[in-house]
């Protein structure tokens, strides 16, 4: 009798949009889709929207009798309580006992992380960090999350909420963050949000500069707009990733300073624009280390597909429950 496979879903919420996939114990994506994050006024509608999506997948692989469990990495995700937790970037307020709406409707285990910490969790796994026991993940999306390895293990801290680099102040008295209200943090640059924001304040500033920017509306202002210029020479939209680097280089430089990390692992919308961003991140990194630090930190753009580092991390939460 041959033994039936076992898989695990892992979903990963982001601020615009929730991926989810049907993964096997070797880390294969077998199926995946995604459904928006922000359309849903209660999270119960969210994970009924889920549900639909998910369960054709669940039985096309043999039915529930065939998986684990359910890993979700989510924006304020507490691993202690299965609780997302003011959010910033997610519709729903308060604290929302996701794992526990998700157990009862699935009737399958389910274990929440961090969506940054999942990520990070996927990269030592199955992505470039496999045999790292230092390194710290980057993600440049809607927001800015990050996972933190120390000795092989992630930091959570006491409360499960240990290592929200994007909300770090690196310009004190800074930006406007409209979710947190806080000002200057590197959230508020570093996101695709915050290259829109910048985009708008340097064309504000300088009327007089030509841009091809200038052709689009406020509202088709986006961080692809902006790279699509920058590909063509546009000044301006040059100008803005040189400004992005800054920001993502001088924090990364204090990160580093913090814990000595092995490499940075950058993925996320925003790494779409390859060396427009890395470049000036890596030179202002370097420029703003101590000599002890400068030139021993890799960084990288992760070698997983995109999006398929934190649905990996996500259900490997799973196998580490079932191990």
């Amino acid at each position: 009798m041959v033994k039936e496979e076992i898989f695990a879903i892992g979903i990963d919420v982001g601020g615009t949009t929730t991926k989810f996939g049907v993964v096997n114990s070797e880390g294969k994506i077998l199926e995946q889709d995604r459904i928006s994050s922000n359309e849903h006024e209660v999270v119960e509608d969210f994970i009924d929207d889920l549900y639909h999506k998910l369960i054709p997948m669940i039985e096309r692989a043999g039915g529930v009798k065939n998986f684990i469990g359910i890993g979700i990495g989510a924006p304020n995700g507490n691993i202690y309580s299965g609780t997302i937790e003011y959010a910033p970037n997610l519709k729903w307020k308060g604290i929302i006992p996701i794992a526990n709406l998700m157990e009862k409707k699935f009737n399958l285990k389910t274990k929440l992380t961090n969506d940054a910490n999942a990520a990070a969790l996927g990269e030592m796994m199955y992505g470039g960090c496999k045999n790292m026991k230092h390194f710290i993940t980057i993600t440049l999306g809607t927001g800015v999350g990050s996972g933190i390895v120390i000795d092989g293990k992630i930091v959570v801290g006491h409360d499960g909420f240990a290592g929200e680099l994007g909300h770090t102040i690196i310009r004190p008295g800074g930006r406007l963050h409209k979710s947190t209200g806080m000002l200057g943090s590197l959230e508020s640059y570093a996101s695709a949000t915050g290259v829109r924001e910048t985009a708008i304040e340097l064309l504000t500033q300088h009327p007089e500069k030509y841009s091809l920017l200038r052709n689009y509306s406020i509202n088709e202002l986006t961080s692809e707009t902006v790279y699509a210029c920058a590909l063509q020479g546009d000044t301006i939209a040059n100008d803005i990733f040189e400004f992005t680097g800054q920001i993502l280089g001088e924090s990364l430089a204090n990160f580093i300073m913090f814990s000595s990390p092995s490499a940075i692992v950058l993925f996320g919308g925003l790494t779409k624009s390859g060396n427009l961003l890395l470049n000036p991140t890596r030179k202002y990194m370097e420029a703003n280390l101590l000599p002890i630090f400068k030139n021993k930190v890799e960084l990288i753009f992760s070698e997983l597909k995109e999006s398929d580092a934190a649905i990996l991390g996500a259900s490997a939460l799973v196998w580490e429950l079932n191990n």
